[in-house]
């Protein structure tokens, strides 16, 4: 142990000391004064300063008294610390004893340690208190500060420890240094951890605290050199153990298993060393092979690089210039690869041997880094050289190509141009064009020669490509040449054929001109008197319908007028046909290929002289068809006055006759006899009087098939008639019809002739008020149509003044028959009534149901109803 802590006592504690002491500022130093506490304190601390004293041959018995005089405090540090502390003074006095036990607080300070409330006074006078407060400092400082577990370190760092090395254990859960150890386990459980010969965990159990940690104590006392350093029953019974004394403690086992993971640090290590060394000597066998590898490839490639041997052609370059792109692409960036990871490796290798304390590598000779650098910039800058040499070549035979090319493509584009001008110019497509086309083709020469004038440049272009190509030696100058030359030519052959086309199309259109001029008169002239003529055709033509004399009269008037305008034009036409002369004239004096159709009309001179022709023809055949239709409007107007003549005096007769049926049926007259043979006597005159509508019919028969549909000497029509012969007709059977139902309904209801005559009157003049003639419409006129005839106003008037029977009455009736019973028997029936009565009454009366009833009793009120349609038997 002291060799361990002599291996960390070089380290700097200030940081951590000074936070960990911090800490224990803050602690509760009346704790201390727990008696139990104490017991405990003395009993560990005691132990722990003898578990070092021991080493140097001595011990103590009471941890208070042995200090007082600073020897075995300072001889405790020594112990501890490895280190040599001030001649202690010999005297006994007290100031001796200050003197000790300041060198030992001292040297307590130098290890950055502050002591608080310690004073070498306390020491010597044997205060309890600030002597085990000062070994606890001592303790903290020499055997916990240097404790360090995953970044955490003194207090923390032991109890991570702990934590870590009792994690897989049962009922083992340790979070602090109290309460956690009280059953025993968390010692066991260490001690199984990293000696699991020495101790069963298996068969312990939690409920022995006693025997678990007196187990763990005597095992630790035995095997591994820890004494006792606490009373088993002074943690079990104590509420809550002294942390301080539990931590010094825990604190030896710590120390106990550092020398075994010292022993495993240290395999780890050798393995390690040993693994660095083969994996060292594997990278410089590797670098060594890399390097001999890119050496060769290098060796093979610079003399390719450094040949200049131009080819002729700029097939052979371009497949230099393609090799050398496949180098570039392909062979080259592995090997740059490999380059670049050989110095990483080299680079690595160095580093690595560097860190591990080994001497460098020194590869074999020719193959060092800056050899291969070497190697590798004579690769670049023949690289370089090649390819500016493969560019300049190319450049110069692209140069050629390219003016070939160029010349190739001009040619073929000047070719390609004048493909077929000539046999254009060469036209005389003039002699047969229209001015139309004349001057479209003058529009389109025009284009051509300025198309022409803007190609010169590129002849031009030609020649000069021609002549550098023969300045440069070019292999196939003469084909250049010979194609050149043709083009040029060409060139001089395009511009003699365009300047006589021009001259050939100029002249033609000013013998065009005159001819359009021509064409244009014959339009405005042949037009207009085309239209006259197809307007005279269709007025001479036109399908003429009159329906009076005096129209027709002024048809013919219009005809007239017409053929008075046919002299002058007749002299229009004779105007035109000059014109078309005029035409045909100048086309034969000059030999033009061209037709003499005129461009500006769609009228023909055929067309003209057809059209004269037929306008001709059809005024005679006009002339026929009018005198034709006057001969026929004549006869229409006879038969129109003679169909008048009746109609004027049938129609008024009709309306006098059936003014005098209204008044008769409305006037009081004698007795309905006398009114019946006067209605008859005249509907018969009626009858005699069909002969003259008959004749009318036939009069308007003869109008219908002359077409006549209109009459303006009358105001009636035949329908006219007919209507109002047949209302007449009807009109005189219904009043007949009306006076023989009253004379039924008078015999009937027994009405008087007087009464009668009230009736009429009162249907005649019937004022009454508002609420009796609604209530009386209402009887009478029951469907609302708003008309009502006298028959049903009799009817009417009969139920107003007749005595009538009800069913309530008939009900009374059989009441007293059946002497005042609600039902009738049958017997009674055929006593009362006679016999086909009673037989009528006893079949249809259903059965009394009622209260009181008796066999064969019949229901008398429910048969009354339903005579009268009050209800449904």
């Amino acid at each position: 142990m002291t060799t361990q802590i002599e291996t960390v006592m070089h380290y700097n504690y200030e940081y951590e000391e000074d936070e960990y002491m911090n800490q224990e500022d803050e602690w509760d130093r009346d704790l201390l004064l727990d008696p139990a506490w104490e017991k405990q304190q003395r009993k560990t601390f005691t132990a722990w300063c003898n578990s070092h004293l021991r080493k140097a041959g001595t011990q103590i018995e009471n941890i208070e008294e042995d200090f007082r005089n600073g020897l075995k405090l300072m001889l405790l540090l020594e112990v501890i610390s490895g280190e040599r502390l001030p001649k202690p003074d010999r005297g006994k006095m007290r100031f001796h004893k200050i003197a000790n036990v300041n060198k030992a607080l001292d040297f307590i300070a130098s290890k950055g340690v502050k002591l608080v409330s310690i004073g070498a006074e306390e020491i010597v006078d044997g205060n309890v208190k600030m002597t085990l407060g000062m070994i606890w400092t001592i303790i903290l400082r020499f055997a916990i500060q240097d404790i360090s577990v995953e970044e955490t370190s003194a207090k923390e760092g032991l109890l991570l420890w702990c934590q870590r090395k009792t994690a897989p254990y049962r009922n083992v859960n340790i979070q602090n240094f109290h309460l956690s150890w009280k059953d025993g386990l968390g010692l066991c459980a260490l001690i199984h951890r990293h000696r699991p010969d020495l101790i069963d965990y298996s068969k312990l159990s939690k409920d022995d605290p006693l025997g678990n940690i007196n187990l763990a104590m005597d095992v630790a006392e035995k095997h591994l050199d820890i004494p006792k350093m606490l009373d088993a029953e002074d943690i079990v019974n104590t509420p809550k153990p002294d942390e301080r004394a539990i931590m010094t403690y825990v604190s030896c086992f710590y120390h106990a298993f550092a020398g075994a993971e010292q022993a495993e640090t240290a395999a780890n290590r050798i393995c390690k060393v040993l693994a660095v060394n083969q994996e060292n000597e594997k990278m410089m066998e590797e670098y060594e092979r890399l390097a001999s590898e890119l050496l060769e490839w290098i060796r093979r490639t610079t003399p390719w690089l450094e040949n200049r041997t131009p080819e002729k052609t700029m097939v052979a370059m371009q497949k230099k210039l393609e090799d050398f792109r496949d180098y570039r692409r392909k062979h080259k960036p592995p090997k740059v690869q490999e380059k670049c990871q050989l110095e990483i490796n080299f680079n690595t290798l160095q580093t690595k041997l560097r860190i591990s304390n080994r001497p460098a590598f020194m590869p074999s000779e020719g193959k060092m880094v800056s050899d291969i650098a070497s190697a590798w910039q004579r690769l670049e800058q023949a690289e370089k050289g090649y390819e500016e040499w493969l560019l300049n070549e190319i450049r110069r035979l692209e140069r050629l190509e390219h003016l070939a090319a160029k010349f190739r493509q001009k040619a073929d584009a000047h070719d390609t141009w004048s493909y077929g001008k000539e046999q254009i110019l060469q036209q005389k497509d003039y002699e047969s064009a229209s001015l139309t086309e004349i001057r479209a083709l003058l529009r389109k020469h025009e284009a051509f020669e300025s198309d022409l004038a803007a190609h010169q440049d590129r002849v031009e272009q030609i020649a000069a490509i021609a002549q550098e190509l023969n300045e440069l030696d070019y292999h196939d100058a003469a084909g250049v040449n010979d194609r050149c030359q043709k083009i040029c030519d060409q060139w001089d052959r395009l511009g003699t054929l365009t300047q006589k086309r021009r001259e050939a199309l100029e002249r033609t259109e000013k013998l065009l001109e005159t001819i359009d001029q021509l064409h244009l008169e014959f339009s405005k002239r042949a037009a207009p008197f085309n239209n006259w003529m197809e307007g005279a055709m269709e007025d001479l033509q036109d399908m003429f319908i009159v329906h009076s004399v005096e129209e027709i009269q002024s048809l013919i008037t219009a005809h007239e007028q017409f053929k008075a305008t046919l002299p002058e034009a007749d002299g229009e036409r004779q105007a035109i046909i000059s014109i078309h002369n005029e035409v045909e004239k100048v086309i034969h004096s000059y030999s033009l290929r061209i037709s003499a159709n005129n461009p500006y009309s769609t009228v023909t001179l055929d067309e003209i002289r057809t059209k004269w022709d037929k306008v001709k023809q059809l005024v005679p055949i006009r002339d026929q068809a009018l005198q034709e239709e006057l001969a026929r409007q004549h006869t229409n107007e006879r038969l129109r006055r003679q169909f008048a003549a009746q109609a004027n005096v049938i129609g008024p007769w009709i309306q006098t006759k059936m003014e005098e049926i209204a008044r008769s049926s409305v006037e009081i007259g004698g007795p309905l006899e006398d009114q019946m043979n006067q209605l008859k006597q005249n509907e018969q005159n009626f009858i005699n009087y069909k002969h003259n509508i008959d004749k009318l019919e036939g009069d308007h028969q003869l109008l219908q098939e002359a077409l006549v549909f209109d009459n303006k000497h009358t105001n009636y029509t035949m329908e006219h008639i007919r209507v109002g012969w047949e209302l007449l007709l009807t009109t005189i059977a219904r009043t007949i019809n009306e006076v023989a139902n009253q004379i039924l309904t008078r015999d009937a209801k027994g009405i008087t002739q007087q009464q009668m005559n009230e009736f009429r009157a009162s249907f005649n003049h019937f004022d009454r008020g508002e609420a009796e003639f609604a209530r009386t419409m209402a009887l009478v006129d029951p469907n609302g149509q708003g008309t009502i005839s006298f028959q049903s106003f009799i009817d009417f008037m009969t139920r107003e003044t007749a005595d009538t029977d009800t069913a309530e009455q008939v009900i009374a009736s059989f009441r007293i028959l059946a002497s005042d019973k609600p039902y009738i028997l049958a017997d009674e029936l055929l006593r009362e009534l006679p016999p086909e009565q009673a037989q009528y009454c006893i079949k249809r009366m259903p059965a009394f149901k009622g209260p009181g009833a008796v066999p064969g009793a019949l229901d008398y009120t429910s048969f009354s109803s339903a005579l009268y349609g009050e209800s449904d038997l």
